[in-house]
């Protein structure tokens, strides 16, 4: 990794000049032109590892289209950010300083999305090629340049404008529209991170950086554009993206950015339980979900995300059961970033039912205490826990219904009569209830010989799956007294 960092920066010295511009109204190069700043840094091609074979085919398509309708295009974000750090990107999203309804206009593929960000989406069967217009801030001194040229959608011909055109900010400070746009600085400027804020153009296949983002990444350290306190509440989310990216890439998150989440965390309430879905996925399907975490706890972050998880944790009748529920969701997370890393599909359902459990089980807890019998208990516990998770995080029902199931089928597990087994090991879900009892099993010896035996039983073959299911030790049930001719028991009355 550091002879990736060193690349970068390798012969900076000798082609210093690159890192000028003619003059202050910028350069011009097939439609490429970049406008000056005190910090502006430009890599010429010789100057850093990114190739057009690291770079999606379609993600190609659409920049050298944009540059031949006259427009300016670049690849930006975290394709470049991956690329710089030796990584695969996933998605490559290219900015342009075409309006959504001229992009849309250059490619019959193409779909105009969102309300608080206009964007185009490219389809290429199942990859989309994200495009945004540059965007300008909403005041001067967000950005360091001398020559903005911005281009609000007001000052676009009549037939560009579209209804959502104005930034607006709620009451709480959060941006709900942001379609004013700008120049390719401006559009630097109003980006979260210093890393994402990298321009990669196939004009002269030059990066260019306004806001130092090279610097912090040969430092491995992530850092907010601008003011933290109002860019987080501008956008809360992007508390959720410090601590995913500095989990992801192994950066360490600045201190003056790091300094105000714990304060304006409280402020993700205000974010739509759908967009939190999403941010929750990026969050623990990554492969860096134990350590993120780790990471949301630490700084008080998590509460928000799973006010019932973070409550019924510190609510442990002891600090052993306290312990154990900790040590339940760290392996589910550890198995989970290993499954990733092996390439082995996940579900989200599967980490929302760890995550839920703890606060199932004390619900449960509380409606037996009012005599409430067990199944019964459990299944109104179920719907409340996860209707109340909904609340913060919108999971699809889709989801929530496979999490549900796994809770239900803990109880059918600890029933092993031969009709009874027969039927759930070929139920569905059988494969991620039984995973999911192994994790539980932790040190609880009897949950540790119930998960064997099923091990046991999906290895054995149909003679030792018969001895096993005959070595059940069942528990006695109360034989009920039959009604029928109960009279006969019944002491005759003297008459």
């Amino acid at each position: 990794m550091t002879g990736i960092i060193t690349r970068i920066f390798s012969r900076k010295n000798k082609s210093s000049s690159a890192n000028k511009t003619p003059n202050q109204s910028g350069r011009k190069n097939n439609n490429h032109e970049i406008a000056t700043s005190d910090n502006l840094k430009i890599l010429s091609r010789d100057q850093h590892c990114i190739s057009r074979k690291n770079i999606s085919k379609n993600a190609l398509k659409v920049l050298y289209k944009l540059n031949e309708a006259g427009y300016q295009a670049y690849l930006v974000g975290g394709g470049v950010r991956d690329i710089l750090l030796g990584l695969a990107p996933k998605d490559f999203d290219v900015a342009t300083n075409a309006t959504p309804e001229e992009v849309q206009a250059e490619f019959r593929n193409c779909r105009l999305i969102g309300r608080r960000f206009r964007l185009a989406h490219i389809l290429f069967g199942r990859e989309v090629i994200e495009v945004a217009t540059f965007r300008a801030g909403h005041d001067q001194g967000n950005t360091s340049s001398t020559n903005h040229d911005q281009r609000p959608l007001d000052s676009r011909p009549k037939k560009h404008k579209g209804k959502d055109d104005r930034a607006r900010k709620s009451d709480h400070g959060m941006l709900v529209r942001d379609n004013v746009y700008g120049s390719i600085i401006e559009d630097a400027f109003r980006r979260d991170f210093t890393v994402n804020a990298l321009y990669y153009t196939v004009s002269d296949f030059s990066v260019i950086d306004y806001t130092q983002g090279l610097e912090d990444l040969a430092a491995r350290k992530l850092r907010l554009i601008g003011d933290p306190d109002e860019r987080y509440r501008e956008d809360p989310v992007r508390i959720l993206r410090a601590i995913r990216l500095s989990c992801k890439l192994d950066l360490t998150i600045d201190k003056q950015s790091a300094e105000p989440i714990a304060e304006l965390a409280p402020l993700l309430s205000h974010v739509s339980s759908a967009r939190l879905w999403d941010e929750s996925n990026k969050l623990l399907l990554a492969g860096h979900a134990e350590k993120t975490w780790n990471s949301l706890c630490e700084r008080k972050v998590a509460q928000y995300l799973f006010p019932q998880t973070i409550e019924s944790l510190k609510n442990s009748v002891n600090s052993e059961s306290s312990q154990a529920a900790h040590n339940f969701i760290k392996s589910a997370l550890t198995n989970t970033d290993k499954r990733i890393a092996n390439g082995q599909p996940v579900t989200p359902a599967f980490l929302f039912a760890v995550f839920l459990w703890q606060p199932l089980q004390d619900r449960v807890s509380h409606f037996q205490s009012k005599g409430m019998p067990a199944y019964e208990a459990h299944l109104k516990a179920a719907s409340i826990v996860m209707d109340k998770q909904r609340e913060t995080i919108g999971i699809p029902k889709r989801f929530s219904a496979i999490a549900k199931e796994m809770w239900a089928l803990q109880f059918r597990l600890t029933n092993r009569r031969s009709k009874g087994v027969q039927s759930l090991i070929s139920h569905v879900r059988f494969r991620a209830a039984y995973d999911f009892l192994c994790l539980r099993a932790g040190q609880d010896e009897e949950l540790k010989e119930l998960a064997k035996w099923w091990t046991d039983y999906q290895d054995a073959d149909t003679k030792d799956r018969d001895l096993l299911l005959k070595n059940v030790i069942h528990p006695d049930r109360k034989k009920r007294r039959s009604n029928k001719n109960s009279h006969k028991n019944k002491p005759k009355r003297d008459k």
